[in-house]
């Protein structure tokens, strides 16, 4: 061993004995020639080990510079003998014979730099590094909480390295939630958790909640949590058992299907409104080919001028007023957004029948009694061009049996009929928590077409809030969360390649949502089916663990800011931890996020 190798020895297994006395729990070594940027190497006396966990955020006091750097525990600590390697023949005979000899040895950390800290407290990019053998300072609590900036008034837990640093968001902060969020995660690893005590801490600060929940899971967090272990876990967090109040909780699920929580106080069957949906989204949403897209569009224009001509709508015998405001209306629809108003799908099913029954020279069979009536014949015979009309008797078969399934559904237009349409304005009502079972759903074309329903309509009812507000007619419309549950089911990058004129309009709604206070969250176990475009709508993300080393590699080049040593701990995170970054935070944080307060179906 050469001299400068014996010395770097000695200063490695040998921390400074005067660390103690000024309060520091380290020193920093020398650089080696691979020592990488932004990273330093911190050794500890024995007996100060275990003070700095991995996490933890620690100031360097670069001498004799006097610089100030933060940094964050990114790997350790480590225990290593003083005089001898760890591996060495000794110390195996000992620790495999059962021996009791135990060496001197010493701590190692590797610190991660998160800037230097300037004269003012503000951190900016390093541009040089810590000398050697700088004093290497651990934060306490308090002024860690204050470094993270991670304060807020809707917790998530405790940062990991820290027994006392609440993370949280703040509700009214424009730049945090309305950024939108992914929460992700295997099965088991504690989403469900994290999305329950999310909607939770959002309804107490005042958020009008709205989740969409395909799996039926959330249908009871008016009640609280029954596990005794949740029980004993709240208490050591000094944290409340308590369910979203049961008058503020109210739980939807379409006509005609079951819930998984029959007995809700506040449950209330729902039916779809065909008319909101734009026929771009049905045509979508069936997998119609292109000689059945021509069919149902010469259909649709059918309906729209039967519509008209029958004064349906516009409606006849109103005044002057209300007939220019419809045609206003009119005017101002965008058919890409949503369908004509007042169109029933049984409207529509019967005006196929008819184009059918011309081609096959037979005789359709009408339901509706507005067009069996004699001025609904008349206005058939008026409107329907033949000459015009698409031929092909297959091909309008086709399309009359693919509507006929959807009508089967019996979810559509159904008002009055023990159901009623969704008030979006009743869901947007500051504090209230709306969840939306489509478990009982039954195809997924009739889950999605509900949510891109739910989707539409909240914006609408947001937009026209935002109107009001900005011509001084009414206060400030609610602040929203919109949490979408399974969201690989409704926006997986396959489904957006036959549907992107649905991802088109759920990336209209994600940009103006962030001007209108309405904040998406997108939940899934699978964010590899999730396309890039989705993810790149988020600024916020909470990742629970994540095993496929694809999807991790894939995470990485989507969001910025996490570092190496969290992406390398991610695929063994315990259930209910996860890597939390917030928009408002310093720097992403390992989380321990804490126990849902109130009842999940499905908790194991």
């Amino acid at each position: 061993m050469t001299l400068d190798e014996e010395l770097t020895t000695v200063a490695r297994t040998h921390p400074p004995a005067d660390a103690p006395a000024d309060g520091a729990v380290g020193r920093t070594m020398f650089d080696l020639p691979g020592s990488e940027d932004l990273s330093v190497t911190v050794v500890l006396s024995q007996e100060r080990v275990q003070v700095a966990a991995s996490q933890a955020l620690v100031r360097i006091v670069s001498k004799p510079d006097g610089r100030r750097y933060l940094g964050a525990v990114s790997g350790g600590p480590f225990a290593e003998p003083d005089s001898l390697k760890a591996d060495s023949p000794v110390l195996l005979a000992v620790a495999t014979r059962g021996g009791e000899y135990l060496p001197r040895f010493h701590g190692r950390l590797q610190v991660t730099l998160l800037g230097e800290e300037l004269p003012d407290g503000t951190l900016a990019p390093p541009r040089l590094r810590p000398l050697p053998h700088s004093p290497v300072f651990l934060l306490d609590d308090a002024e860690t909480a204050k470094l993270l900036r991670a304060e807020g008034d809707i917790r998530l837990g405790l940062a990991a390295g820290h027994d006392n640093v609440p993370v949280a968001v703040p509700s009214t902060a424009k730049a945090v939630l309305p950024r939108h969020t992914a929460i992700l995660g295997t099965t088991g690893a504690g989403k469900s958790t994290t999305v329950a005590g999310l909607v939770c801490g959002a309804q107490r600060a005042g958020l009008a909640v709205v989740l969409l929940d395909v799996e039926g899971e959330y249908t009871c967090l008016h009640e609280p949590a029954d596990d005794d272990r949740l029980k004993s876990l709240l208490a050591a967090r000094q944290l409340r058992l308590r369910g979203v109040p049961a008058h503020q909780m109210h739980l939807y699920h379409l006509v005609g299907r079951d819930t998984t929580n029959p007995h809700h106080p506040n449950r209330r069957p729902f039916s779809l409104q065909f008319a909101r949906l734009s026929p771009y989204t049905v045509m979508e949403m069936c997998g119609l080919n292109d000689a059945q897209t021509d069919r149902y569009l010469f259909a649709y224009e059918l309906a729209k001028g039967l519509l008209r001509d029958l004064g349906i709508f516009p409606e006849k015998d109103v005044s002057k007023e209300e007939s220019d405001r419809q045609e206003r209306m009119l005017l101002r629809l965008d058919e890409f957004e949503r369908g004509y108003p007042r169109l029933r799908l049984s409207f529509l099913l019967d005006v196929v029948a008819v184009c059918k029954a011309i081609v096959t020279k037979s005789t359709p069979k009408i339901y509706n009694p507005v067009l069996k009536s004699p001025e609904g014949q008349e206005a058939l015979r008026n409107r329907l061009d033949v000459k015009q009309m698409p031929g092909v008797a297959s091909s309008w078969g086709k399309l009359n049996s693919l509507l006929w399934r959807l009508h089967k559904l019996r979810v559509f237009d159904r008002h009055g009929a023990g159901s009623a349409f969704l008030s979006y304005r009743d869901l947007l009502q500051p504090g209230r928590v709306s969840v939306i079972d489509l478990s009982d759903a039954g195809l997924s074309e009739l889950s999605n077409i509900a949510v891109a329903d739910v989707l539409r309509g909240i914006q609408e009812s947001q937009e026209t809030a935002y109107r009001d507000f900005e011509a001084g007619k009414a206060e400030a419309p609610p602040r929203v969360l919109l949490v979408i549950e399974e969201a690989h089911e409704f926006l997986s990058a396959e489904r957006i390649d036959k549907t992107p004129h649905l991802f088109s309009q759920v990336g209209r709604i994600a940009k103006r949502g962030r001007k209108r206070w309405l904040s998406l969250a997108f939940v899934t176990q699978m964010p590899q089916h999730l396309p890039r475009e989705v993810l790149g709508l988020c600024n916020n993300f909470i990742i629970h663990k994540l095993t496929d080393p694809q999807v991790v590699n894939s995470l990485r080049h989507t969001v910025s800011g996490i570092d190496e040593s969290l992406w390398a701990r991610l695929p063994g995170l315990a259930p209910g931890q996860a890597i939390v970054s917030f928009g408002h935070m310093t720097r992403p944080l390992l989380v321990t996020v804490d126990p849902a307060p109130c009842k999940l179906r499905m908790m194991d």
